[in-house]
């Protein structure tokens, strides 16, 4: 419907609507499945969308959209709902309005995202999971199932609960995309070093991640490096901070 341009090689299952007769657009690349009943690039469900106002999809390559899936136009025409390359997105699960998802994540049944929520590469969720608008989900990461996720998940960290809490790194995600035994380790140290402190270590969490950030062994790993930045931009203005955490067992 409307303005929608279909990649070649898409397969359209039966009772999936594309588009919408909306002002804008909806872009679908190439090597897409859209599954069964599937509705993507529909109006958004955003009370402060205008009638008339431009709207935006565009979905990149070879994705896997099942059955009954919603991915929605972005709220207002200086923005965009954007979803990236070789993602696996399961039955009856919601994209709200400008989520920006990258590329290789595998998103379980009725995974659910409020608007604006940005996923980064390789996130893994579990079922009937819940993240809160404007979140921040770290590549390589895994929301375990029945998660309601309320504030960012940084890189290579797995969460779980409700509200959903830290409980350590995504140690089999890790190993599963490759990270060699020495990676694995430089994580696990810092992260202990940050969200497992000894129970004689009177220092804050800001300290602890300036100490960890003046620890050259360490920062030589490009994956501390990218941990470390994960968690500090994730307490800048209008951000909404990291999930709490428990000091679980990683090993």
């Amino acid at each position: 419907m409307g303005h929608t341009e279909l990649g070649e090689g898409c397969v359209v299952l039966n009772g999936a609507i594309l588009g919408a007769d909306l002002p804008g657009r909806t872009i679908i690349g190439e090597n897409n499945v859209i599954g069964n009943y599937a509705v993507v690039g529909v109006k958004c469900q955003d009370l402060k969308y205008k009638s008339g106002e431009e709207c935006f999809l565009h979905i990149g390559n070879n994705n896997e959209i099942r059955e009954y899936c919603s991915i929605h136009r972005s709220s207002k025409a200086c923005d965009c709902t954007v979803i990236g390359d070789s993602n696996l997105i399961m039955g009856s699960c919601h994209i709200a309005h400008d989520c920006k998802i990258g590329n290789n994540n595998i998103f379980a049944n009725n995974t659910l995202f409020g608007g604006h929520v940005v996923v980064e590469d390789y996130t893994h969720t579990a079922g009937a999971v819940v993240v809160h608008q404007f979140c921040h989900i770290g590549s390589f990461s895994f929301l375990g199932g029945g998660s309601v996720v309320a504030q960012d998940v940084p890189r290579y960290m797995m969460v779980a609960g409700d509200r959903a809490e830290l409980r350590g790194l995504n140690l089999e995600g890790l190993r599963r995309n490759g990270f060699s035994d020495q990676e694995v380790r430089s994580l696990r140290k810092a992260y202990r070093k940050v969200f497992m402190p000894a129970s004689s270590c009177q220092s804050s969490f800001e300290d602890r991640l300036t100490e960890l950030a003046r620890e050259i062994e360490l920062l030589e790993s490009p994956f501390v490096s990218c941990m470390v930045e994960s968690i500090r931009t994730s307490f800048e203005q209008g951000r909404r901070g990291i999930c709490k955490f428990r000091s679980w067992n990683i090993s």
